[in-house]
């Protein structure tokens, strides 16, 4: 399916999510969104701007939202906000996109971009009749477009001396050997930088800066969390989430700073050291121990969330096929956990304040990272009555560092058991490694969010860069949000355990 194609269905459900929000609202829901207001709004104002954009139209869409009176606000406001985002995301044109290609494709040509567009191969938009492209391309190109990865010239990659499979073959085996679930803990310490570009927008002095941190949760094989040290001195650290559900302490949990602009010509940069601990987490997972959910259970992480949970009659149906007959809630999450490694890819994404739905999007392209392919399994999960919710940080292995999200189901006697769909199946003749990703978890994580959406501590007044998920950080300057071109972030690990 095309992108563009993409959008279509997209906004198409976005419009058709309003009736299931007011009901959610009328049967007291207070389930944070995570989505900007402009995506949940029934303001007739603000859903025509949205087809406008759904259109190409984006300066129609941009003189529709200006006119807007104080009944609109504030999802007017934050639809501008997105557009000005998404422009941000499409700034390439076809004479940028042509010359990033040719340095991977000496011989591209304008046709040749031209062709894969049309096929789809290359993510782009129609903004006010131009065909602007994704500032992460080529990335996409070179997974999805066959002729462009036969003719890429790359030198060769060295192989990585640290492979993911020999420590999952260790977690497998230090479980079966001491009969536990828990094995192979690592030490962490981390140091993230945040830093603020000099003369960014609202940076003057005197300005009020306040930034938040990510910071690690307590939480079951996460643990011994200290901070070693934090210039500027911090303000608060949120507490850890330790209840179930997480409704005491920070389900995105934060370190905040405030500090007033000196010299605006100056880069502001806040810091944090920190340590934790991370163990695998390894249980022997089997479908003749499952058991039913206890009567008492009642409806947790079972509803719809809207937007990003939402059960289209198009997704229903999906799920009763992938289902069929089977009632055993072990199962069912497996053949999940499968259908989305068979039809889904990865790609780079959007941010995510611009994705109208996230479940939606990974439905209707079958393309998304690892934070849409989680919602979309999050989403199918509680469709079958298995209770599923999310779970994010970061992946900390000693090779490709990165921002993470992947998921946790529920099913008795085990409790909350970890997924990690955009990891899926792994390449391994061994059936235990092949599958170590549903059920189990390796020893590189860093959790951060128990949640998506939740509030920060202390609240941000603003729309946050990334209002759904919180691994970068979120900067405000007197009272208005920083976005993520004007600040760049460091994360930096080093391993107190000897790896594998």
């Amino acid at each position: 399916m095309r992108w563009t194609q993409v959008g279509v269905a997209l906004i198409a459900g976005a419009i058709a999510m309003t009736a299931l929000l007011e009901s959610s609202v009328a049967s007291g829901q207070s389930e944070p969104t995570g989505a900007s207001a402009a995506f949940t709004s029934t303001d007739p104002l603000v859903l025509d701007a949205r087809k406008l954009m759904d259109q190409g139209q984006f300066a129609q869409a941009e003189k529709l939202l200006d006119s807007a009176g104080p009944q609109s606000q504030p999802a007017a406001g934050e639809l501008r906000e997105i557009i000005t985002r998404i422009r941000i995301a499409y700034r390439l044109d076809a004479a940028a996109m042509l010359a990033r290609l040719q340095q991977s494709v000496p011989g591209a040509t304008p046709d040749d971009l031209e062709r894969w567009r049309r096929d789809g191969q290359v993510q782009f938009r129609l903004i006010d009749g131009r065909v602007a492209y994704f500032e992460r391309e080529p990335s996409n190109i070179f997974r999805f477009c066959g002729e462009a990865k036969q003719r890429r010239q790359t030198a060769p990659a060295e192989a990585p001396q640290w492979k993911l499979e020999d420590h999952l073959a260790r977690v497998i085996a230090e479980a079966r050997k001491s009969g536990g679930s828990e094995v192979v803990p690592m030490r962490h310490r981390v140091r993230y930088v945040l830093t603020i570009a000099a003369n960014a927008p609202q940076m003057k002095a005197g300005a009020m800066v306040r930034v938040w941190l990510p910071f690690p949760q307590e939480y079951l094989r996460q643990r011994d969390v200290k901070l070693i040290g934090s210039p500027p001195a911090y303000k608060v650290i949120a507490p850890s989430a330790s209840s179930e559900p997480p409704t005491d302490g920070a389900a995105q949990r934060t370190v905040y700073f405030e500090q007033a602009v000196v010299d605006p010509a100056k880069p502001m940069r806040f810091e944090e050291t920190f340590e934790f601990t991370s163990s695998a987490y390894y249980p022997s997972v089997e479908d003749a121990r499952a058991r039913p959910l206890p009567a008492k259970w009642g409806g947790a992480y079972l509803m719809e969330r809207p937007p990003h949970i939402r059960f289209s009659p198009q997704l229903r149906e999906t799920v009763a096929k992938i289902i069929g007959t089977e009632t055993n809630p072990l199962a069912k999450a497996r053949r999940i956990f499968h259908y989305i490694a068979a039809n889904m890819s990865y790609c780079a994404e959007e941010e995510y304040s611009t994705i109208p739905s996230l479940s939606e999007k990974a439905f209707a392209s079958r393309r998304g990272d690892c934070g849409v392919q989680s919602m979309l399994f999050i989403t199918m999960c509680r469709l079958a009555g298995v209770p599923a919710r999310w779970q994010s940080g970061w992946e900390t292995k000693r090779v490709d560092l990165n921002m993470h999200d992947w998921a946790e189901f529920y099913v008795e006697p085990w409790g909350w058991l970890p997924a990690d769909p955009s990891y899926g199946l792994r390449q391994s003749d061994d059936p235990r490694v092949r599958e170590f990703y549903f059920g189990h978890q390796d020893s590189y994580r860093m959790i951060v969010n128990r949640d998506y959406g939740a509030a920060l501590t202390p609240p941000k007044s603003s729309l946050r860069s990334e209002p759904l998920d919180f691994q970068r950080g979120e900067v405000e300057v007197n009272g208005n949000n920083l976005y993520f071109p004007w600040w760049d972030y460091d994360f930096n690990v080093d391993y107190l355990t000897e790896g594998p």
